[in-house]
């Protein structure tokens, strides 16, 4: 992703008792799936030619969807907005069944670009509604993500935003529940949901494994430990995005004074800034690093320029490419095609 023209000196450096320094939270930035999505559209630019669709955003962030439009991507609600025949990309949240079949029957060649740790929650669905369970997702309504995985089943699947929709679910044999959950929640609320749902339906199954992705998780985790030292915590990341206003919410809850979520550096206010002596900073799972960069210049201007990595986990997983896209024009395989860890 390109760097944005940069306004150097609009943050002032004022003093305050002590030394001033930024934490710098790591893991965050681009998760592996996020990183495959936009990689996707790239390739897929290059391979057909502008223009390429892409149903919804293809990661939630602004700043990525703008420069991918740059490069001749074209940003559909649907696929009937789709001419008949042309590319499209189905976006890192993934789609229903329904949407598949939509574009088949328009003729359009699709490029599958969902997580394929949604893709699992996707699999787990289809196997529990086969199994005549009946399935409580743990997600958000509206959202593309929790769209698609309950369109796998749409007459097995009851959606569950928070806790408080516990007490007022109705559900047809309580000893045949199993939940699934979005997989960019937070993971404490989660839980908390899950337990409340315990009590009330003793014999809910859980998933074979967590929903919740790795990198939401380590994003959360390396939140947690920084916001007890922090005045003030800045995450960036889009408002549409679910684990960028999660990482905003979990350093509240863990002890930073004051946080705030901004897409670009030029929205950060010289107020935030009066009396800290501790900036944390994070970034979403869909946020490209210069965003990151672009905000630690402004606080470097502003006196942080000291800044201190908080390292609480390593990621080096690298998903493959869709199909599609693993080959050039030439037949010749990409690199990364097949994915992997990068050491």
């Amino acid at each position: 992703m390109p760097r944005m023209r940069r306004q150097s000196g609009r943050l002032r450096d004022q003093p305050v008792v002590g030394d001033k320094k930024v934490i710098l939270a790591a893991p965050r930035g681009y998760c592996a799936g996020v990183d495959r999505a936009v990689v996707a559209v790239e390739k897929a630019l290059v391979r057909y030619g502008a223009p390429v669709y892409v149903r919804k955003q293809i990661v939630h962030n602004v700043h990525v969807v703008n420069t991918l439009e740059k490069m001749g991507a074209i940003f559909v609600e649907e696929v009937d907005e789709v001419p008949e025949g042309a590319h499209v990309v189905f976006s890192a949240h993934g789609v229903s069944p329904a949407v598949v079949a939509e574009a088949a029957d328009r003729g359009l060649h699709a490029i599958d670009a969902t997580c394929p740790l949604v893709t699992k929650v996707h699999r787990e669905a289809v196997r529990f509604a086969k199994q005549d369970l009946e399935i409580l997702l743990i997600g958000h309504t509206g959202h593309e993500e929790v769209e698609g995985t309950a369109g796998e089943a749409p007459d097995r699947i009851t959606i569950v935003n928070s806790p408080d929709d516990v007490d007022g679910l109705e559900v047809r044999d309580p000893d045949r529940l199993v939940w699934l959950s979005q997989t960019t929640l937070s993971v404490d609320e989660t839980m908390e949901t899950v337990r409340r749902l315990r009590e009330r339906f003793p014999n809910l199954q859980d998933p074979p494994s967590d929903d919740i992705c790795y990198a939401t998780q380590n994003r959360q985790v390396a939140v947690k430990q920084i916001a007890p030292q922090a005045d003030l915590v800045i995450v960036v990341g889009s408002a549409n995005s679910s684990n960028s206003v999660r990482l905003k919410e979990v350093a509240l809850e863990y002890g930073a004074r004051a946080a705030y979520r901004v897409d670009f550096a030029s929205e950060v206010r010289q107020e935030w800034l009066e009396g800290v002596r501790t900036v944390g900073v994070t970034s979403g799972a869909s946020v490209p690093e210069v965003l990151v960069q672009e905000l630690l210049d402004d606080l470097a201007d502003a006196g942080y320029g000291d800044v201190e990595a908080a390292v609480t986990a390593e990621e080096d997983l690298v998903f493959s490419l869709p199909k599609e896209l693993r080959q050039d024009a030439a037949g010749n395989r990409d690199a990364r095609a097949l994915g992997g860890r990068v050491r």
